[in-house]
């Protein structure tokens, strides 16, 4: 054979061989296995037919337990972050699970519920709200005596501070107030000692304003590769600031809100003494943004599960017809196509192994395009099961939460009103 020849026959064997590394492995493993298949068969039997979204209750009772041994032991208190469990029962459960009647809330709705609710919770604010609401709480509020109608609000500047002085003013009240400091997230809060200072010498000095503590928020140090690093810097900063806090009010540290973590990092605070308090929500049920080394302890614990609308035999690109079966043969998980009840939500396909998105068709609300390849064993009316990247907005777009215990719906419990 020429020389010619056999270069350009090793050319074309080298690029088949190439191409044939790069195509996409066939990740179908066949139906449900055994926890989704008893959680298909429960749907079934409580007549559930539609998108819902699944709490399993033995997993969540597994994740209070975690973090009660975890932080118990510490000192430090719990507090709930009611956004991450926005239903009441779900929230009441994870409160009473933990032992604890401290919580975070961020919104005006959420406040009302929750401190009707639970009127003897002690009530943080995660951000600060406009003036107008404070002001519409307050006056709602000002003349009951529990708890909860007096939270702590949170303050994150000279100007927020000043406009928590006149509602409490113009209502002959006492606001308490937590103050927001930036601790690496860059998002608010007072990001210097002097400035801190400034306001906690005028909150001093004004009797309508009770200074409550400090609250630092810092998720972004489980995102960071340098994690000890960033985690040394957000215990400088807290340091810094509860020392002027001490320094200007010269109050026992044990009568304070000193709120720090969140679920990514509450596990980095444990041997820490700066704070009193940890902040945790989504870790009680884990969604997929939460699947981090700092949570490896905790177990998915929600599911959304929705039935197949329509089984189609190929896959088909709309105007793109005539490249279906090239489509097809270079990955094997586009052959098929399911087309679900709903869709275009926060989450990502898990049952059956190998559904995922496709990015040519695109993304619907009403009818999901969800591709696999031929091992998939999934058919009209079986359900597929996705997990949320997040609980605060996805829990709330599904009505009632069907609790799953026991292998079968043992309750349904009811969301929080939508709010952001």
């Amino acid at each position: 054979m020429p020389r010619r020849t056999l270069f350009l026959a090793g050319g074309a064997a080298l690029g088949a061989s190439a191409l044939a590394m790069l195509r996409p492995a066939n990740r179908g493993a066949g139906g449900h296995d055994a926890y989704f298949s008893a959680m298909s068969s429960a749907l079934r039997a409580a007549g559930i037919a539609q998108p819902t979204l699944v709490i399993d209750r033995a997993r969540l009772a597994a994740n209070i337990a975690t973090v009660k041994s975890a932080i118990g032991p510490t000192g430090h208190a719990t507090r709930i972050v009611a956004k991450s469990l926005p239903s009441p029962r779900l929230l009441q459960t994870v409160m009473d699970g933990v032992g604890t009647q401290r919580a975070m809330v961020f919104n005006g709705a959420t406040l009302e519920q929750v401190g009707a609710a639970r009127p003897d919770a002690d009530l943080l604010l995660g951000k600060p709200l406009p003036a107008a609401e404070v002001a519409s709480f307050v006056q709602r509020h000002v003349a009951e005596e529990t708890a909860a109608a007096h939270p702590q609000f949170l303050v994150d500047s000279g100007p927020r501070l000043a406009q928590l002085i006149d509602i409490a003013r113009a209502h002959g009240t006492k606001i308490r107030v937590n103050f927001e400091i930036d601790v690496g997230l860059h998002r608010g809060g007072f990001g210097n000692d002097s400035d801190l200072a400034t306001a906690l010498d005028l909150a001093a000095t004004e009797p309508h304003i009770v200074p409550s503590g400090l609250m630092g928020y810092d998720p972004h140090v489980a995102k960071l590769p340098f994690q000890s690093q960033a985690l040394a810097q957000v215990h400088r900063r807290y340091a810094a600031a509860r020392a002027v806090l001490h320094e200007k009010l010269q109050a026992d540290p044990r009568t304070l809100t000193l709120n720090t973590a969140g679920s990514p990092t509450y596990r980095l605070h444990l041997d820490d003494d700066r704070a009193n308090e940890l902040a945790l929500g989504s870790a009680f049920v884990k969604p997929g943004d939460f699947e981090i080394a700092n949570l490896s302890s905790h177990v998915a614990a929600a599911f959304i599960a929705t039935p197949v609308i329509k089984s189609a035999g190929d896959t088909r690109i709309p105007g793109l017809e005539f490249l279906a079966p090239l489509f097809n043969l270079w990955d094997p998980n586009a052959a098929r196509a399911f087309f679900i009840y709903g869709g275009h939500w926060l989450a990502k396909p898990v049952s059956p192994v190998g559904l995922e998105y496709n990015g040519l068709f695109g993304r619907s609300s009403n009818q999901e395009m969800l591709t696999g390849s031929t091992r998939v064993q999934l058919q009209q009316d079986d359900f597929v099961f996705l997990q949320p990247d997040q609980s605060e907005a996805v829990f709330l777009q599904f009505g009632d939460l069907a609790v799953y215990e026991n292998g079968r719906i043992a309750e349904r419990w009811a969301t929080f009103p939508i709010s952001a």
